[in-house]
Order: C-alpha cells, then structure tokens, then sequence
C-alpha cells in the first residue's frame, strides 16, 4: 500500500482555500498516473510544533502507482511547486505539503533525496493517524509493527484534530 498525507494551512493564490489546493493535488497526481485508491476525510489540526500559524487541513490517500519511491517523491515535489510551495525553512507554514508516508511496506532510506519511507513521524501525530484509519485500519508500521489503532492509542490525550464538516471550513 502507498500512502500519501496531504497538508495545507494557508490559502493559494490561485487555487484557493487548503481543501482546494488539497483537491488539486490530487487532481494533478490523477494527471501523472497516480490513482486514488481510497482517501479520508479532510480535518482540521493545530500546527506542529505549536505555533501561531492557522490550522492545518490534513487527509490521506492510500494511491496506486508504478512510479518507484524516489520517482514518487520526486512528482510529489513537482506537484507542491506546481501549486505554488517555496520550500524555506522547517514547519513554517504552508501552501501545500505532500508527504510519501508508506510505500508498499517498504523501509527506505536514502538521505541523497531526502527520501524516507515509512514518514519518521507519522506515528506520532493523530493528523496522520486518524486520516490513515479510515483509509486502511488494518495497516501496520513496517518497521514497529505497531497497527493504526496501537499507535493513536499511544499519543498523549491533548492532540487534537477535527474532521472538516463543511467545505467552506479552514
């Protein structure tokens, strides 16, 4: 299964709102040969670390490709600079952010590309948890093992995230 989180927090000026700068990139990677196979719900989460930067709206996709990992990673990349990212520092905030969470339960490592897979946080954050739980809530961590409901299980009880009952939210 490859797995894709999706992440917004600031409004693009040409297509919109996070939701739909978030649906564009799911359009545009439809344009590239990457299929949706399933995909969550749209939510609502605090930036992290905390700052005092706008929610975040986060998903995930569990998506079909043939591209290999780095190829993956590398589209996905050229799909954030399409929709507009500049990449400047850590955790500011954003246009867009693609991550390549799983690929195929797979454990890569190539520090050249900056690829990683499974994400290196992707258990510690419900953002990407409670979206990964209704995309597949029997997948489990290539590396601890560990199942979606394990690792959400695990989080200290103050984060928070909300799923996203209108299109006109965040």
């Amino acid at each position: 299964m490859i797995l894709i989180g999706f992440g917004a927090n600031i409004p693009s000026p040409e297509f919109g709102s996070p939701v739909d700068t978030l649906e564009a990139a799911l359009v545009m990677l439809g344009k590239e040969g990457v299929a949706v196979d399933r995909r969550s719900r749209w939510f609502t989460s605090p930036p992290v670390p905390p700052s005092d930067q706008p929610w975040y709206v986060n998903g995930v996709a569990s998506v079909v490709s043939s591209l290999p990992a780095p190829d993956l990673l590398g589209l996905m990349h050229q799909v954030e600079k399409n929709l507009g990212r500049v990449r400047r520092t850590r955790w500011e905030s954003r246009i867009i952010d693609l991550d390549l969470l799983a690929y195929d339960g797979q454990v890569i490592e190539q520090k050249n590309d900056g690829l990683r897979v499974p994400h290196p946080r992707l258990h510690q954050r419900l953002f990407v948890l409670l979206p990964l739980a209704e995309v597949s809530s029997t997948w489990q961590h290539p590396e601890s093992g560990l199942s979606v409901a394990e690792m959400i299980e695990k989080l200290p009880e103050d984060h928070r995230i909300q799923p996203i009952t209108s299109l006109n939210a965040p």
